[in-house]
């Protein structure tokens, strides 16, 4: 397990990471954020660690550039978990297309804020995929989505970050399942869709259960 005791754990990204941790799941929401940090607790008491959600809905790489300095560089993270890109494409098949981020700004962007929070604060980083929870590759939102994460996947290896594979994770419950199952708009998953999430996750940082 990668964490140690007394760690400050910081997540940033967009709805699927804010989930109410603003005002009615305050102050961590009710999603993957939430499980994870209560199967972490539960299962490592000793470790002690500080968890901080701020996820914003609605967000994408601009969003965060515009309060990264307050949201994440103020926090001091000792890990940075960043889960970013599901709206950057989404707007590009809404009725908000020019607010879709074109894949070149989304990397560039996402370079950037990575570097000056490593700089800035030493912290190690967590980057987490965006995601549709769509099983045709061809359909053209997974398919531009598939683009994206793999940036992510670069981006990761370039900044020796720890790799959350969520879509992975979808895919191998959509071999035997529907997407209507996990999420109603293929986007904000249901609780076991987040359970998905915070499993990958877990499964990234090296959680065990306890013997």
């Amino acid at each position: 397990m990668i964490f140690s005791a007394g760690q400050r754990i910081v997540f940033v990204g967009d709805s699927i990471t804010d989930c109410g941790r603003r005002d009615r799941a305050a102050p961590y929401g009710d999603g993957y954020v939430n499980l994870t940090r209560a199967m972490m607790t539960a299962t490592y008491p000793e470790l002690g660690l500080t968890w901080v959600n701020r996820g914003v809905s609605g967000d994408t790489v601009r969003d965060l550039t515009t309060r990264w300095e307050r949201d994440v560089l103020a926090e001091r993270p000792d890990w940075l978990v960043v889960k970013i890109g599901i709206n950057d494409v989404w707007r590009f098949f809404g009725d908000q297309p020019d607010q879709g981020v074109p894949i070149e700004e989304y990397e560039s962007t996402l370079r950037d804020l990575l570097s000056r929070a490593v700089k800035n604060t030493g912290c190690r980083l967590i980057l987490v995929d965006p995601y549709l929870i769509e099983p045709d590759h061809g359909e053209p939102q997974r398919a531009q989505t598939d683009d994206y994460l793999r940036v992510v996947h670069a981006l990761a290896a370039e900044f020796d970050a720890v790799h959350v594979p969520t879509q992975g994770a979808f895919d191998r419950v959509l071999a035997t399942t529907s997407a209507g199952q996990w999420a109603h708009d293929r986007i904000h998953p249901n609780l076991p869709g987040h359970a998905v999430i915070a499993q990958a996750l877990l499964a990234a940082i090296g959680w065990r259960l306890p013997s």
